[in-house]
């Protein structure tokens, strides 16, 4: 591009001047995507079978590049995108954008402590019903705010909340449910909205797990009062970290955005100022009339927004949000046709009735009959390059952290003890193709033969 003249004079650029520049700019992206993101091709000599991990391609490092170069650094043009798409998608009116699915969970919590909802804002002390196998951030912000957990055991082999111990759960200081879709698979949801609608409490769906999957067709999430969701590269879409609240209330939406905006009475989007109308008018608490209204706070809030080029990022990926789910399906599918022979050894995973999961894993348990142990198989499939995880927490009672802390338990925790010591997964993430796929199947045949003959 030319700025000088013959004569010696300098032109400015122009608007049009910086466009062509940065078309220009994202074509040696599309071209530096090319050279550096070969096709990978399976050696089972040397190839991995992570259980998760990103999968993107040239559009992605496209829309991060693009939106660096407007060097907007806190949320913008492609975070509104991003939340009316996601939206859009789910099939729910509210969105907000967070920075990590454990923050989803803490403003999902926390804005239901909120005054805005008078008497039936949780306060400390109140109960609140969940699953005693999972992840810690699913349990931790109640906990946080003062609220006692209490446990109910899971099915094998759904792992979800077992909703016939949930009713002998609640007292008359119950008043939520905060519970996940295991490993993309959903909870019972009748039973589960039919507990709490007899006893009006607050459902939070932790579907961090989950985007995409749906219960007699209504995608998860949509059900309770609030659904969260998580960006990490290990979930379905990823924006590096990143996550998403999502409610159809007014008025649960207006409290968690506040609390993830600082606390903030204020309700204007970033760089914009006066959205009410009346900025110095308010008079609230026990500041003076007119008190700039960008300073008022109603809630005990943080800053938990995400960056526009994480947006960005996540915006792309909603393009291959479909195909990402399917192939996931896919996938799943393939390892329990693959190991369906060996149910002497293993208790395959079902999908809960009336249900379509998103599977974010393929979990296994070994029987109690079998002649392998866990531990032994996990050493083994990694010693072969083949990601295995546990079923996160497995039974949160028996970590370090939990030690002294306030809480009820339910009935016997039988199956979460038996996730403890046989439970684990594999990955059907859609960075896995046919190749890894046989190959983590014959490793699996192969450590069982071995053993049975022994």
């Amino acid at each position: 591009m030319i700025y000088e003249k013959a004569d010696g004079v300098t032109n400015k650029p122009t608007p049009s001047d910086a466009d062509e520049l940065r078309q220009k700019i994202l074509e040696l992206v599309d071209d530096y995507y090319a050279v550096t993101h070969p096709e990978r091709v399976f050696d089972p000599a040397r190839s991995p079978a992570p259980v998760s991990g990103r999968v993107y391609g040239a559009q992605d490092m496209r829309n991060l590049v693009d939106s660096s170069l407007d060097f907007w650094l806190t949320t913008g043009r492609f975070n509104e995108q991003f939340e009316s798409r996601l939206g859009e998608f789910i099939g729910c009116r509210h969105v907000l954008t967070v920075n990590s699915g454990s923050s989803a969970n803490l403003v999902a919590l926390a804005g239901l402590t909120s005054h805005l909802h008078k008497e039936r804002a949780l306060k400390p002390g109140d109960e609140f019903i969940t699953c005693a196998t999972g992840f810690p951030t699913t349990v931790n912000p109640g906990i946080l705010y003062g609220l006692t957990p209490v446990f109910v055991d899971v099915d094998i082999p759904t792992y979800n909340i077992n909703v016939g111990a949930m009713e002998a759960a609640v007292t008359d200081r119950t008043r939520a449910i905060m519970i996940a879709h295991t490993l993309g698979n959903p909870f019972d949801l009748d039973a589960v909205m039919a507990l709490a609608k007899r006893h009006e409490l607050w459902v939070i769906e932790d579907c961090c797990d989950a985007l995409g999957a749906t219960w007699r067709g209504q995608h998860v999430g949509t059900f309770g009062d609030v659904g969260t969701l998580s960006f990490y590269p290990a979930h379905h879409i990823t924006m590096g970290e990143g996550g998403a609240v999502f409610t159809e209330k007014g008025k649960i939406r207006r409290a968690m955005e506040s609390i993830r905006d600082w606390g903030r009475d204020c309700y204007c989007a970033p760089g914009m100022d006066n959205t009410c109308g009346k900025r110095f008018e308010w008079t609230l608490g026990d500041l003076p009339t007119g008190y700039d209204h960008k300073y008022v706070y109603s809630h005990l809030g943080f800053n938990l927004k995400i960056t526009d080029m994480q947006a960005s990022v996540g915006l792309s990926q909603l393009d291959q949000l479909a195909g990402f789910i399917a192939q996931r399906k896919i996938n799943f599918g393939i390892l329990k046709a693959g190991l369906a022979d060996l149910e002497d050894f293993f208790i395959l995973p079902e999908a809960t009735p009336n249900s379509e999961p998103s599977w974010f894993g393929f979990p296994l348990t070994i029987r109690d009959s079998a002649p392998i142990s866990r531990d032994d198989l996990v050493r083994h499939l990694n010693h072969q390059r083949i990601g295995t995880r546990l079923l996160f927490g497995s039974n949160l009672l028996r970590q370090p952290y939990m030690n002294g802390r306030d809480h009820r338990v339910v009935g016997e925790l039988t199956n979460s003890n038996i996730i403890v010591d046989r439970t684990f997964w594999v990955g059907v993430y859609p960075g896995l193709g046919e190749d890894e796929l046989a190959w983590m199947i014959d490793a699996v045949h192969a450590f069982c033969a071995r053993n049975f003959s022994s």
